[in-house]
């Protein structure tokens, strides 16, 4: 077993099951790219500020730059018995150069380094969800785009309530996404602050420069307080949680889409590789992809709920506890990153049954609100009009037929305000081309969602 860079304190070997259990090297070594690029912009501020020689610098730097391409071409592996990716790239660089690569730790603690690593990828990983949530809401817009006069029911408590289309459907979702695309801009934003240089907990009595760090890595500023630096896990929390509501909207969408699936609304089929049969019933055509992306859901929001009670109650500054910290943040982004990559294609290659939009929306009484509309605009007060529009609703029911077939004599027999015209305006079409609102379902409306949302975009 090699000796630990903090072994000088003990003398004993760490107990193998210790050890083992200590390390984090399975996990952490994912974040190789940014302890190297964080180790880079370190040597080069000691370099600059004298604190090492430039050759020392020079050395450092080069052979960190050697380590990565040979990890990045499999050269070099990462030893599964290494404490931690971070220990494990210096005690690389020191084997290789020997005295210089112990001079980089100066004026550094792994308390700093670790919570620098973490802010880099999770930085990097963030524009990554970001990107796939880009393709997402194109992927929404375009076949919003397509069915903006798609006419299906729009619901309420699962029971049809009115009338919109799928297209203004769709971009419902847009929106959803869209903020979800603004939370991660907040979220990264916040993290945006360097820790490195803030020691273990007390900074250091070297006269580092910690702007020249945060500038050379990309960050806003240094992060303004020492203990806060090393401490702070509001950035794994904050952005956990902008996951969790993303992986919500996408839960909710998969149910939509597993309603929308099945016999009983057959709104849209899956394309065939985007779905799975069954071990016996052969008829099955089951939209497992929108099943596992609902249940992992819970999943990740079982990884926010991990964070924050990891840290509720640790006291400032470093415990070993927020090392569990890497292990559910990477779990949110893997799942939310493969949930994302998976849906896309599977929207953009599921078959839309308009006829069967249409037919649902016929049912159901959903133009009620536009007959009731109706005798408001003749100048009768909205209550008056409801409670009437629901006595036709109940003569309807009784007679079998719908609106759209009710005869005028028993329009005319509820009001006298009704007249002919009133078949035009519960027309399902008249319903939703009339609904001009800002933000309504009219074709005219969706088509300038659908803009304001790629020019969000663009933006």
């Amino acid at each position: 077993m090699s000796e630990k860079m903090w072994a000088g304190r003990f003398s004993k070997e760490v107990d193998s099951g210790v050890n083992a259990f200590n390390s984090s090297v399975s996990f952490d070594s994912r974040m190789y790219r940014q302890d190297i690029k964080g180790s880079i912009a370190h040597a080069s501020m000691l370099g600059k500020a004298g604190i090492i020689s430039a050759e020392d610098r020079k050395k450092i730097v080069a052979e960190l730059e050697n380590i990565l391409a040979d990890l990045e071409s499999g050269a070099l592996e990462i030893d599964p018995t290494a404490e931690d990716i971070h220990m494990f790239i210096e005690a690389v660089l020191t084997q290789r150069i020997g005295e210089t690569g112990k001079r980089l730790h100066t004026a550094r603690s792994r308390n700093d380094q670790v919570a620098l690593d973490v802010r880099l990828y999770l930085r990097d990983e963030t524009e990554e969800i970001k990107a796939l949530l880009k393709q997402l809401i194109i992927v929404l817009s375009d076949t919003a785009e397509q069915n903006t006069d798609t006419i299906m029911p729009g619901y309420t408590h699962l029971q049809r309530a009115q009338p919109i289309t799928f297209g203004h459907h769709l971009m419902a979702y847009a929106q959803m996404f869209l903020r979800d695309i603004s939370r991660l801009n907040d979220a990264a934003r916040r993290m945006n602050q360097c820790p490195l240089g803030s020691g273990a907990l007390a900074g250091t009595t070297y006269l580092i420069d910690r702007q020249l760090t945060s500038q050379l890595l990309g960050f806003d500023c240094p992060t303004a307080n020492s203990l806060d630096g090393v401490s702070d896990r509001d950035f794994c929390i904050e952005l956990a949680s902008a996951i969790s509501i993303i992986m919500t909207h996408l839960s909710r969408f998969s149910e939509e889409i597993i309603l929308w699936c099945s016999w009983e609304f057959k709104f849209i089929e899956l394309d065939d590789a985007f779905a799975t049969g069954s071990s016996i019933m052969p008829q099955k055509k089951n939209p497992d992809i929108a099943e596992l992306v609902r249940g992992k859901c819970g999943r990740v929001i079982g990884d926010n709920m991990t964070l924050l009670t990891m840290m509720k109650g640790l006291p400032l500054a470093y415990n070993k506890d927020m090392q569990e910290d890497k292990e559910a943040i990477f779990d949110a982004i893997d799942n939310v990153k493969l949930c994302l990559s998976t849906f896309i294609p599977m929207l953009q290659t599921m078959t839309v049954y308009r006829d069967n939009m249409r037919n649902a929306a016929a049912k159901g009484f959903i133009n009620a609100t536009d007959c009731a509309d109706y005798l408001v605009k003749k100048g009768m007060a909205f209550r008056d009009a409801y409670k009437i529009t629901g006595g036709l609703v109940a003569l309807c029911i009784e007679k079998k037929t719908d609106l759209e077939h009710l005869p005028i004599e028993d329009y005319l027999s509820r009001s006298e305000l009704f007249d002919t015209d009133v078949y035009d305006a519960i027309n399902l079409d008249t319903c939703v081309n009339s609904r001009i609102s800002y933000g309504g379902p009219s074709p005219e409306s969706v088509k300038k969602q659908i803009e304001d949302v790629r020019g969000a975009l663009d933006e």
